[in-house]
């Protein structure tokens, strides 16, 4: 295996929400110890920037500097791209460059697997088999597939927050501002909050029956894990 890099991308507004980048490092972190390796600090590069292109400054400069049988690590394919075309490119153009990547949360988008998988295809065609091209397009179609599963989720728990407005039992008997332990879905719609505009607190507030300042103390110990 070649030297280990590590990629960490959040958006502009991410930052703003002071999300950083805790839960990559936290992941990279974990998967070093869990495999035995380490991953020096100059080779784990931060962006603070969309996933809409490629134009990055960190994401250019570690362009320029890995090389074949090198692997990049990412906490997700949302951390590489979130354009499915572009994104498609890029990836097979590392990949023909003989660069490894593994995506913690994407396992079946790893090159060992596509490349396993093209391996496949190829000894298909040459045997003449019918479904070699077909596999071809399998391998593209995981890549789109994942890129639209991520943000169709990211989509729908956006929708649910908002639906939960209307949906919130008011009669409850929950006493408005009664701190009550922090449940996993409020938890996971903060965490949307944090890096989405279009969700509000008062959103949050309306839909889990709690008071603002509750819902701030709740905001800072999520922004802060």
């Amino acid at each position: 295996m070649g030297r280990l890099f590590g990629y960490l991308r959040i958006s502009t507004k991410e930052e703003r929400r002071k999300q950083k980048f805790t839960r990559q490092e936290h992941a990279l972190k974990s998967w070093c110890a869990e495999n035995n390796e380490e991953i020096p600090e100059r080779r784990i590069y931060r962006d603070d920037a969309s996933g809409k292109n490629f134009n990055r400054a960190s994401w250019k400069e570690m362009e320029q500097d890995v090389q074949a049988g090198d692997t990049i690590i990412f906490k997700d394919i949302c951390r590489f791209t979130r354009e499915r075309d572009n994104g498609y490119k890029k990836y097979m153009e590392l990949l023909n460059r003989g660069i490894e990547l593994i995506f913690l949360d994407n396992p079946t988008l790893n090159t060992e697997y596509i490349k396993s998988m093209q391996n496949s295809a190829e000894k298909m065609k040459r045997e003449n088999i019918v479904g070699g091209m077909t596999l071809e397009f399998v391998i593209r179609l995981l890549l789109v597939t994942e890129l639209d599963k991520a943000e169709k989720e990211r989509e729908t728990t956006v929708k649910r927050i908002k639906d939960g407005i209307a949906a919130s039992d008011k009669k409850s008997g929950r006493k408005i501002g009664q701190l009550d332990k922090l449940s996993p879905e409020l938890e996971n719609d903060i965490r949307v909050y944090l890096v989405n505009r279009s969700v509000k607190q008062i959103d949050l507030i309306n839909r889990y029956n709690i008071s603002r300042n509750t819902l701030k103390k709740y905001i800072k110990y999520v922004a802060s894990n």
